[in-house]
């Protein structure tokens, strides 16, 4: 089963194995806010198809797995509520990933950053290449922040010093020092190894006790304290709201540097 090839994101199952694409290469596979609520229904409606074994999430092309919301969305926002709503949708659509109940396999390419990092961090596993490069440059592109549950999520993968170092220096994680972190769990050759090892990681996963894997996943799930997106509002709403948010939104679309002010 096989979605039309002009889809944003597309979608197949064969043997019980499910690939989600991020098909936009011409924009650094960046998310739009259709491919974040697609990606969750598949997610939730495996949830619901036993005959589903494993998820393989990947990039079309070679360039990047997915280089986060696309940043022309963020224009529309206006008022304090557009913020946490936004805030709102990704921490939904990402718990979806999260709770899959299927081991779910992020296959990285080039550029795996913002939006992009935070779905690779949901995954069971992740492989990247050579070339495979994340992290979080918020602080040097938009002047926005991470939720609560997000932070959660990456501190639980590289602690809280190397969250904060990410994210304080703006610098993209190569592939050898994200191995080494727990970013990434194994690095291969090039994409096309790349693409042939989530396949066969998959069928592995795939042929094991779905129950054992489903409660493991869970358990470890529960063990990591996970901050809810309710108990970080006041500092989602003190970086979206702020005039450096404006100004980092409209230096990063007109490609200039950013003058921050910190107010």
């Amino acid at each position: 089963m096989t979605e039309p090839a002009s889809d944003n994101l597309l979608y197949s199952v064969e043997d019980g194995i499910a690939r989600i694409t991020f098909n936009r290469p011409q924009a650094r596979n960046a998310m739009l806010f259709s491919m974040y609520e697609r990606m969750a229904e598949i997610c939730q409606a495996a949830n619901d198809d036993r005959s589903i074994k494993a998820i393989i999430l990947t990039g079309t092309g070679d360039k990047a797995f997915a280089s986060g919301t696309d940043i022309s969305q963020f224009r529309e926002f206006k008022t304090a509520q557009d913020a946490l709503d936004y805030e709102a949708r990704i921490d939904r659509v990402l718990t979806a990933l999260e709770t899959c109940r299927v081991p779910t396999i992020a296959a990285i390419a080039g550029a795996c950053t913002g939006g992009g990092a935070g779905i690779a961090a949901c995954c069971d596993l992740r492989i990247g290449t050579a070339a495979t490069r994340m992290g979080f440059p918020i602080a040097r592109t938009l002047g926005n922040c991470l939720s609560m549950s997000n932070i959660s999520r990456v501190m639980s993968l590289v602690g809280p010093a190397r969250t904060k170092d990410m994210i304080f220096t703006a610098r993209l994680i190569e592939a050898d020092e994200a191995l080494a972190l727990g970013l990434i769990n194994e690095i291969v050759p090039d994409v096309e190894t790349l693409q042939r090892r989530a396949l066969e990681l998959a069928q592995l996963v795939a042929s094991h006790a779905p129950l054992t894997l489903e409660v493991t996943k869970e358990a470890v799930r529960r063990l990591r304290k996970t901050l809810t997106r309710d108990e970080g509002q006041d500092l989602v709403l003190k970086a979206y709201m702020s005039a450096d948010f404006r100004e980092g939104m409209d230096a990063f679309l007109n490609k200039r540097k950013p003058n921050w002010q910190g107010k």
